[in-house]
């Protein structure tokens, strides 16, 4: 594989992880650099690591993962989303604690930096085919991924204070809408 494929592969596969980003940073009320850099690394590490797995869970399992990891992704998207927009609908505005009193929690991040990258899971069998070495492949998603996600959450920074509490209803229904798209994708191939 070339380095141009390689970087589309891993731009292609950072959107998720990009959308679900700039949902934590509109849902926190002032992110720091420090904060935006904790979620490039989480996302940047799952999109690393999960193509990885899956190259090495091999031919003989991608049938059972391609059928299953559009399922995994809108499940964790949707239960992540869905408690950010109960979290909104339920919330009041408080301007100590940012909006909707969101705080970066490591469990979440988790979560959504899995659900955001089981797709690369399932792109990890195809690249034994070609030439370029899994793991710089790897590397290079995981690079594109930190990068893509921080600028992210510094971009959902500049949404947040103008949508106050509705901010984190509205990162949580892109969730929602992230795993629906997902699903609807895998289900319409």
């Amino acid at each position: 594989m070339i380095a141009t494929t390689t970087f589309a592969l891993a731009l292609s596969l950072a959107m998720d992880a990009f959308a679900a980003a700039l949902g934590k940073g509109a849902a926190l009320r002032r992110p720091n650099m420090g904060q935006a850099l904790t979620v490039g690394a989480v996302f940047g590490a799952f999109q690393m690591v999960m193509p990885l797995i899956g190259f090495a869970l091999g031919m003989a399992f991608a049938d059972i993962v391609a059928a299953v990891d559009h399922w995994i992704a809108f499940a964790l998207l949707s239960v992540v989303g869905g408690r950010m927009v109960w979290e909104a609908w339920n919330g009041e505005d408080d301007e100590e604690n940012g909006a909707g009193g969101m705080t970066l929690t490591l469990s979440a991040l988790f979560m959504a930096g899995f659900a955001t990258s089981v797709d690369a899971l399932a792109i990890g069998v195809p690249l034994a085919f070609f030439d370029e070495p899994i793991l710089a492949s790897a590397v290079v998603i995981g690079l594109v991924t930190f990068g893509l996600s921080t600028v992210g959450v510094m971009l959902g920074r500049a949404v947040g204070p103008l949508l106050g509490r509705w901010a984190v209803g509205i990162g949580g229904a892109g969730l929602v809408l992230l795993g629906t798209k997902i699903l609807v994708q895998h289900l319409g191939a």
